[in-house]
């Protein structure tokens, strides 16, 4: 929220306990962003683009993906399409080692 900018390369990863439903908006957020929903077997359900709102301190445009996800992705708008990404692909995820 609030950021002017986001990395090429970077994104942010929500992470819930168990698979939901919940709809993601663009509150505070200025720059227009890309999210996956991801399913608990890290296949993308849906990828959405989401617009910076016209009022981005009350947004009112809810994005919801057509099945239930347990992780979503956000990245600058034009990422997954620009990585020939779709929902065919697989997600891996790796966290890095703590040090």
């Amino acid at each position: 929220m609030c950021r002017t900018s986001l990395p090429a390369d970077e994104g942010m990863l929500f992470v819930f306990a168990d698979v939901t439903r919940v709809p993601f908006w663009m509150k505070n957020t200025l720059i227009p962003l890309s999210i996956a929903f991801i399913d608990d077997r890290w296949r993308i359900v849906q990828i959405r683009d989401m617009a910076v709102e016209p009022d981005p301190e009350h947004p009112t445009t809810l994005y919801t993906p057509p099945r239930p996800y347990r992780y979503a992705l956000e990245v600058n708008q034009g990422f997954f399409a620009q990585h020939g990404l779709d929902t065919r692909a697989v997600v891996q995820f790796t966290p890095a080692e703590s040090q």
